[in-house]
């Protein structure tokens, strides 16, 4: 009985302070928000709704010879031009997709959260794999980066209370982004050239049920926020801007180059000379997305988030999309 007792004392003594210790040691690993951040505030804008709609609607047209459907694509925008005054819109903006590589920029956006509260120490390595998950969209570059944000790491199967643990580890990111206000998105699962395997396919639970998901409403807030310096200090949202900026005017054959594929193809073809151009392009063979920031000389700046599922090979529906986007935005500035 005193042995009992004796126990019962310690394990409450002892209680706080290992609850405390446990708490000090997920402070030092979770990724929190920057101190006096404020979710930001959208307004609808019934000229913004219209116009999305309409450039949407065209790119759909059974008349483009498409066959394209209305489930398989969708679209936000946001007008930054005022940041007193966010605008936006949207057509499907709140259904999860499949973001293929457009994750990376939410990876990058966690990574350099981290590295400015000095949870994670920049080696030239973590320098090389950043760049090329962002400038190139290396997958490799892309598991490595997800490896260290969440301490977990591929390998085989594990028991259900080991994977739990390593599970919890994983989400480390949808916790951040959940911290403020980011919903309808899963984010903790690699990229991949093929297929997961061992734990990583358990982590999808097999049949993809855990795969990423990413809205255009979360995805176009993300880039809007990293534009307006919401998500780092001054010096590290350069670093971002300066990893997704795109020169379109430089001639590629590439089709799929994240500078001239997507919307930065609607520059070119426009002719908009002066344009700057910000992006993350994602693509698989059933899916081709984009999220797009742009300045132009008049004024403009917006982002543009577009998703396409089944048409991967469609290099023309996200760039009109954007043609149209930026010359109703044009004319509702006169």
């Amino acid at each position: 009985m005193k042995n009992t007792k004796r126990a019962i004392f310690f394990l409450v003594i002892l209680l706080p302070s290992i609850c405390a210790v446990r708490a000090q040691d997920r402070l030092r690993t979770e990724i929190v928000v920057p101190k006096g951040y404020q979710s930001p505030k959208f307004s609808t804008a019934t000229q913004l709704d219209a116009l999305l709609k309409a450039a949407v609607d065209s790119a759909i047209d059974p008349a483009n010879g498409k066959n394209f459907k209305l489930e398989e694509l969708s679209a936000t925008l946001i007008d930054v031009s005022d940041p007193r005054n966010l605008r936006w819109a949207n057509v499907r903006g709140e259904t999860p997709i499949y973001p293929a590589s457009v994750v990376k920029m939410f990876y990058m956006a966690a990574l350099e959260r981290q590295l400015e509260d000095g949870k994670i120490t920049l080696s030239p390595e973590l320098t090389r794999g950043l760049k090329d998950m962002i400038v190139d969209s290396s997958n490799e570059a892309t598991q490595y980066i997800l490896d260290v944000l969440t301490d977990t790491s591929s390998g085989s199967e594990l028991p259900l209370k080991q994977f739990e643990k390593w599970q919890y580890q994983r989400n480390r990111v949808n916790r951040f982004f959940a911290s403020m206000g980011y919903t309808n998105i899963n984010i903790n699962q690699k990229t991949f050239c093929e297929d997961a395997y061992g734990i990583e396919q358990q982590s999808r639970n097999y049949k993809g049920q855990n795969r990423n998901m990413i809205t255009t409403n979360a995805t176009a807030r993300l880039l809007a926020e990293i534009v307006l310096g919401k998500m780092n200090t001054p010096d590290r949202t350069a670093k971002m801007m300066e990893l997704m900026h795109r020169d379109w005017s430089k001639p590629s054959s590439d089709q799929d180059d994240q500078a001239v594929g997507f919307t930065g193809k609607a520059l070119i073809d426009g002719k908009i000379a002066g344009a700057k151009l910000w992006s993350k392009a994602g693509w698989t063979s059933k899916s081709r997305h984009d999220a797009a920031y742009i300045e132009t000389v008049d004024g403009l700046k917006f982002v543009l988030a577009v998703y396409t599922e089944n048409h991967a090979n469609d290099r023309e529906a996200i760039p009109a999309i954007a043609a149209k986007v930026m010359t109703g935005l044009s004319e509702i500035r006169r």
